[in-house]
């Protein structure tokens, strides 16, 4: 769910000075960008927990940049550090991670859907409970977290925070059942929508998954630690052993026992995520079974097979765009060269909200390198289209730089419909797709043609006959609008709760 009033309550950065001019060149440099939902990371019985859950949250910061958090149990007490920002501007310190004891340790990394990135946000979120403390890490969104939120509030709960990942601590508190994990799973059976959780009390470690499988969370070993974590990539950093995905509803708890699997939940036709695979995890991240990288460059041979015209050089649009474009040119047999160069240092502390410099925002993040487009036909690849801003000024860039044509492919099918699940999308109305045909977005962002990889293309791509409209293989309803859940806040006539805006914390 989209927060209304987000823009307004992002008025401050770490430094409490970006105001809400730079809040919008922000938007504008990523208008076709999809934003990242949030990482996990859990460790159960390692001496060096925190850190270890430190690096993890590294790996995993391309899946939210907003801000971090660590809680650790060393065996009397739990531990919190949470801050807004990168991992690196808080983790990276020694002190920071002695203060972290203990061998149990849950990490997240956030990217705002609902709530505000304000530090009473940032997860895990904590909370001490009759049986003892609650730390809990989300990557999803509910769709009846609203609902629930107001059935709580009006039965006396007290809400901290505006993340729908409170109402879990307060379902968990209000259950009757008498041992922790039943309550837990009564907890769960009340929430809809998609989750990936990695939950720590004063004896246990626990994951759970939505029944549709619409969050990705996967199981590792170090050294014979248990752990929990959103992507394989967050595995490979610290060494770790790749065991197996958690499966679609499943909860598993780790203790002092072992191990423990409850499936509380009926069988459901897994729904995972196709955006995974377009768009969030990382390229060296094997997602169900598939690299990501591999799927991306299949996406772009499928583009090559669907709408190749005659060009000299294929040109990602870094990063998101380079496997397909890779797998484009494989196809295709022409040249991949890298006619854009990004500049990954690109923040908002260097971010002036002054007219001149939003009018060449993108050349901030984006530069043209002029030596391998001048002359030149040239197909710019890019994994998605949103609004359509940044669209039109990389091809823009192009043609500045020399190229002589600029074709324009998507390596996935056009954006329709809003998302509920934890990927922040505009409502309809501002999706360029939902709102234009092809031939108009086309002369919108001013390429020579425009093309998108088709929804059964993609399905074929990913070693499917292509899309079953009676039983889907993925979420994918940006595409199609075929919503794998229950919206139950979206069928809500009562408006929007009033936010917690008049607390402001330093961080």
């Amino acid at each position: 769910m989209q927060n209304p009033d987000r823009n307004a309550q992002l008025n401050l950065d770490l430094n409490g000075s970006l105001g809400p001019a730079a809040i919008e060149l922000q938007d504008d440099l990523e208008g076709d960008t999809l934003r990242e939902e949030c990482g996990v990371f859990g460790i159960y019985g390692h001496p060096d927990a925190a850190a270890i859950t430190a690096l993890g949250l590294h790996a995993l910061q391309h899946r939210g940049q907003e801000a971090a958090g660590i809680v650790s149990y060393d065996g009397n007490r739990f531990h919190s550090e949470r801050r807004l920002g990168l991992v690196g501007d808080t983790f990276s310190r020694r002190e920071v991670i002695d203060r972290l004891p203990g061998s149990v340790a849950v990490g997240h990394v956030r990217y705002s859907t609902t709530g505000a990135t304000i530090l009473r946000n940032v997860q895990p979120l904590f909370a001490e409970l009759n049986a003892g403390g609650l730390a809990v890490a989300h990557n999803g969104n509910l769709t009846n977290g609203l609902t629930l939120r107001r059935e709580l509030v009006r039965n006396g709960a007290m809400m901290q925070s505006t993340t729908d990942t409170e109402v879990i601590l307060h379902l968990v508190a209000q259950s009757k059942r008498s041992r922790f994990i039943e309550r837990y799973v009564d907890a769960l059976r009340a929430i809809e929508g998609a989750y990936a959780l990695v939950s720590l009390t004063n004896k246990k470690l626990i994951g759970a998954r939505d029944p549709r499988g619409i969050r990705p969370l996967v199981l590792g070993d170090l050294d014979g630690c248990p752990i929990l974590t959103s992507e394989t990539c967050a595995l490979d950093i610290i060494g770790a052993r790749f065991v197996r995905d958690i499966e679609p509803g499943e909860v598993i708890v780790f203790d002092e026992n072992g191990q423990d699997i409850h499936k509380p939940f009926p069988p459901m036709a897994p729904r995972p995520c196709i955006f995974e695979y377009i768009y969030f995890s990382r390229p060296d991240s094997i997602v169900h079974g598939r690299s990501v990288y591999e799927v991306r460059k299949a996406f772009g041979a499928q583009l090559a097979r669907e709408s190749h015209v005659p060009v000299d050089v294929v040109v990602p649009v870094p990063d998101s765009g380079v496997p397909a474009a890779v797998g484009y040119s494989q196809h295709s047999g022409v040249p991949f060269e890298l006619g854009i160069i990004r500049n990954h240092y690109v923040g908002r502390t260097f971010i002036q909200p002054t007219q001149a410099i939003r009018e060449s925002g993108v050349r901030m993040k984006h530069s043209a390198n002029r030596a391998a487009i001048e002359g030149k036909r040239i197909i710019l690849i890019d994994d998605s289209l949103v609004r359509g801003t940044t669209s039109k000024k990389i091809v823009r860039m192009m043609r500045d730089a020399g190229a002589t044509e600029v074709h324009f492919r998507l390596a996935s099918p056009p954006i329709l419909y809003p998302d509920y699940y934890g990927i922040d999308l505009p409502d309809r109305d501002g999706l360029l797709a939902a709102t234009h045909s092809l031939e108009e977005m086309r002369e919108i962002i001013g390429a020579d043609s425009l093309a998108f990889l088709s929804i059964d293309g993609m399905y074929r791509a990913m070693g499917e006959p292509g899309r079953d409209p009676a039983n889907p293989k993925f979420s994918d309803h940006c595409f199609t609008g075929a919503y794998p859940t229950h919206l139950t806040d979206r069928t809500q006539v009562e408006p929007q709760p009033r936010q917690l805006s008049l607390l402001a914390e330093a961080s």
